[in-house]
């Protein structure tokens, strides 16, 4: 039973990571050390309205949010890395998770998931994130 969940947990990042892909596509045309230096600074509101130009495009208004918090990782013989704390609210849908951003790469992790109307059923909640992700995306932004 763990195995499974654990499997439905990696699809369902998977599924989010690919449905949100155009955002973090335009959030990676930033310069990554604007990033850092928002995150330095606490600059949360500058993030903030980074996160949003690049939302709006793709999904509905209130869908898709910046949590207000971000960290970076920088090594010395590494890649940095921007961490951006993101939320989905759409439908009885409700998911908390991190977007990561480390060069052309993109990986989610989702904190918390939640579908208010769960049959308890794995798949049955996974699809109902499918439908709530593609219901919130803009037409025209989908393109």
């Amino acid at each position: 039973m763990l195995s499974r969940r654990r499997d439905e947990a990696d699809l369902r990042a998977r599924i989010l990571r690919d449905a949100i892909e155009p955002v973090a596509e335009e959030l990676q045309l930033i310069d990554v050390a604007d990033y850092i230096a928002c995150i330095r600074f606490e600059q949360f509101a500058n993030i903030q309205d980074i996160v949003n130009s690049s939302i709006e495009l793709f999904f509905r208004a209130e869908t898709l949010h910046y949590a207000w918090a971000a960290e970076y990782e920088l090594d010395w013989g590494g890649a940095p890395e921007i961490t951006i704390a993101m939320e989905f609210r759409h439908r009885d849908v409700w998911i908390v998770f991190r977007l990561v951003l480390a060069g052309d790469k993109t990986r989610v992790s989702i904190e918390h998931f939640e579908a208010t109307q769960s049959s308890g059923d794995l798949m049955q909640d996974t699809s109902q994130m499918i439908e709530a992700l593609t219901d919130a995306r803009v037409l025209s932004g989908a393109g």
